[in-house]
């Protein structure tokens, strides 16, 4: 099989594909100075400023009105997904009527209660509102349904919007990646702040990367997933570290009780939620304002300690492209040299035993499940043997660049995220840089199971200290 996995039971098939399986019209082939929002090259309007925890700030302090938020962003979206198809649906007049319901909310002083009052966002897919409620909960807007793969593919790194394919935001000629296609293109377009995804194989994570935002895959079970294998969680993009930790605080304060079923990935134990002010609590969770911290920790409030890395380029069964290599490692380099984090190097390298057999027979009805079980036991044990000695894994995000509309060819985009699918552990991307060709490069960062805070923590001393935004 030479093909991406299907990574997502959410397919579309409602939408009309644009005749032309490359780029859409008007669109551009070329690599920019930034992210294109698929709007008039002469005056290519930035990103909003404003990330979500600015935006809920400003909506709570009435700095801000929830109702104009919306409607910029809506106004974006109308303006840009002609060419980004980055959408399904949009959901205009529910949002404004919803971004009004927060403004009153507010007004009647319950701003308190909404710790992401009025931030738009995407959701993934027309199902994507299900996994959405403590967001919206929180005071989050939804916007529309972002685009997913379409029909007619065995792979999944691409998105089938209102217009047409999704078009990666840094070169239309380029997939945004998948299945979270349209959420990524959108957040790394400026279109919304966040954005959710879900992961079964990579796909939050690769979009990620391939669009130069952040992506996170939290620790399998620790959020209530319908996928029967129990491979795919759900997950977020962003622009920045802090907006990904407003999410994970959201949803962990809602899933506190929310544990994993015994089994070969062990037992998750109870997920803590935000704490009084916003901000971390007891158990270093993630609210609203800050970055994560790891579970019993003593210091004092802004002290640092740089956890112990491992670097593998390949999780020792992989061939990534030289080019990719050099870029993600640099990263991890300057990563170390910053103070981030600090470079061990174990004994017995790590090698996994190439995840794809194990996850392809767990997703096929009927396959003998005894290679699956071998195989995640064999990575189980080498990757916990590994943590008992560093606390982070760091590896390329994906192997290969962005690939063209007319599929990966032979190669699995898959192949360096699906191995933590199996077994469980959560991973974040991070911009690491660009390839040659102009496109960005994602770094990923695994950690132990349940260690979220530990995840966002380095990423933020990442986006604080050497600039891995892009």
């Amino acid at each position: 099989m030479t093909t991406t996995p299907d990574d997502s039971p959410e397919v579309d098939s409602n939408p009309k594909p644009n005749p032309d399986p490359g780029l859409v019209p008007g669109s551009s082939p070329g690599p920019g100075p930034g992210p294109d929002s698929g709007l008039d090259p002469d005056r290519p309007p930035a990103p909003p400023a404003l990330s979500a925890e600015q935006i809920a700030s400003g909506v709570r302090s009435r700095t801000l009105r929830a109702v104009d938020v919306v409607a910029a962003a809506l106004e974006r979206i109308r303006r840009a997904d002609p060419v980004l198809c980055a959408f399904i649906e949009v959901w205009g007049e529910e949002a404004l009527e919803r971004a009004g319901e927060v403004d009153a909310r507010v007004g009647g002083g319950e701003g308190a209660l909404l710790p992401l009052a009025g931030v738009p966002i995407g959701v993934k897919g027309r199902h994507g509102l299900r996994t959405a409620g403590p967001l919206l909960a929180a005071g989050c807007v939804a916007v529309g349904a972002t685009s997913v793969p379409g029909p007619g593919t065995p792979w999944q790194t691409w998105g089938l919007g209102r217009y047409g394919r999704t078009v990666n935001p840094w070169r239309h000629d380029r997939t945004p990646g998948g299945s979270s296609a349209g959420s990524a293109a959108a957040v790394a377009a400026g279109l919304v702040p966040l954005a959710t995804g879900s992961d079964g194989a990579g796909s939050v994570r690769i979009p990620a990367a391939w669009c130069g935002v952040v992506g996170l895959k939290v620790t399998n079970g620790r959020l209530p997933s319908t996928d029967r294998t129990g491979l795919m969680t759900p997950g977020v993009l962003a622009r920045c570290v802090g907006d990904v930790a407003a999410y994970w605080g959201a949803m962990s304060a809602v899933y506190r009780g929310t544990a994993r079923a015994g089994g070969p990935d062990g037992t998750i134990g109870s997920v803590g939620g935000i704490g009084p002010s916003g901000g971390i609590d007891s158990d270093g969770n993630i609210g609203p304002y800050g970055y994560g911290r790891p579970d019993n920790d003593a210091r004092p409030p802004g002290t640092y300690d740089p956890p112990t890395a491992v670097w593998s380029p390949d999780l020792g069964f992989d061939s990534p492209d030289p080019a990719i290599v050099t870029v993600a490692h640099s990263a991890a380099v300057r990563l170390a040299e910053s103070g981030a984090l600090r470079l061990t190097h174990p004994d017995t390298p790590l090698r996994l035993d190439d995840p794809a057999p194990a996850w392809l027979a767990l997703r096929t009805p009927g396959a003998d499940p005894a290679p699956a079980r071998r195989i995640r036991a064999a990575n189980d044990g080498r990757l916990d043997a590994l943590f008992a000695g560093a606390e982070l894994l760091l590896t390329p995000t994906a192997p290969t660049s962005p690939h063209g509309h007319e599929g990966p060819g032979e190669r699995y985009s898959t192949a360096l995220t699906w191995a933590f699918n199996l077994s469980g552990h959560p991973a974040i991307s991070i911009p690491a840089g660009f390839d040659p060709d102009g496109c960005p490069v994602g770094l990923q960062l695994v950690a132990a199971r349940g260690a979220e805070s530990l995840l966002l923590r380095v990423a933020g001393a990442a986006e604080r200290h050497i600039g891995l935004d892009i």
